[in-house]
């Protein structure tokens, strides 16, 4: 049996599994099996690797995409500049990483935009981002991140209520945080829906559920917005081809 999986903390609602053990079946890919690994610290991942000698791949989710990097014995050079990992190609016993990300997002992104390239603000500064930054940086975005405190080429939130021309100087807003996740959904990061109107386009990560509470907010303002399912839908094709 061909094993592959989902690390990462917690794992409550896994877009992965539902959609490889979906994907093997409609492909009538047989010998394969997708699970999931909870674990509560990254420092377990070698148990997993030694309980599960068969697993040739695993995808890496919140909090470890950083977390995961000194466990690698190689990176993907691509993957090597973006400082994150999410795909992880086991063979030999040798782990390679990958950032399959960056590849979804960025394929997502350029049709969504329509050929458009407007400012860009980058909402959080954790592992997601990266490839979300990488992305932007090839496709010639001008962007800032917004995080709660201020740092080099970064806005706080506070930044954005002092200052309310910063939100509609930047016409594309991507949410890298996972505020508004099932089954916080009432939840979203802090800035001023009055702020956006038309002409912004409104990217948000998350994927569960299918509108989150800052995609219905600035879609009132008159805002085109979008999930990150086919982000990650892309992300998962491209995971399968490195795994084989």
């Amino acid at each position: 049996m061909r094993k592959f999986g989902l690390i990462g903390y917690p794992l409550t609602h896994s877009f992965s599994k539902k959609y490889f053990t979906a994907k093997f079946e409609r492909e009538k890919i047989v010998g394969c099996q997708y699970d999931l690994y909870e674990i509560s610290d990254i420092f377990f991942l070698p148990d997993i690797l030694k309980e599960n000698p068969e697993l040739e791949g695993i995808n890496v989710t919140i909090p470890y995409k950083e977390k995961v990097m000194p466990f690698l014995d190689e990176l993907d050079p691509a993957c090597a500049a973006i400082g994150a990992v999410n795909c992880v190609h086991i063979k030999n016993g040798k782990l390679k990483g990958f950032n399959t990300d960056y590849i979804g997002f960025r394929e997502s992104l350029e049709g969504f935009l329509a050929g458009k390239t407007p400012s860009a603000l980058v909402l959080g500064t954790g592992g997601a981002s990266k490839a979300v930054v990488q992305a932007l940086k090839d496709l010639g975005i001008n962007f800032h991140m917004v995080s709660r405190k201020n740092a080099d080429n970064t806005f706080s939130y506070q930044d954005l209520k002092d200052n309310p021309a910063i939100l509609q100087n930047h016409k594309l807003i991507i949410n890298t945080t996972p505020l508004g996740t099932y089954p916080n959904t009432d939840e979203m990061p802090d800035i001023d829906p009055d702020q956006v109107s038309e002409g912004h386009h409104v990217y948000d990560l998350v994927y569960n559920p299918e509108k989150t509470f800052l995609m219905r907010s600035l879609e009132a303002r008159g805002a085109l917005v979008k999930n990150g399912l086919e982000m990650l839908e892309l992300q998962a094709e491209a995971a399968w081809k490195i795994w084989n």
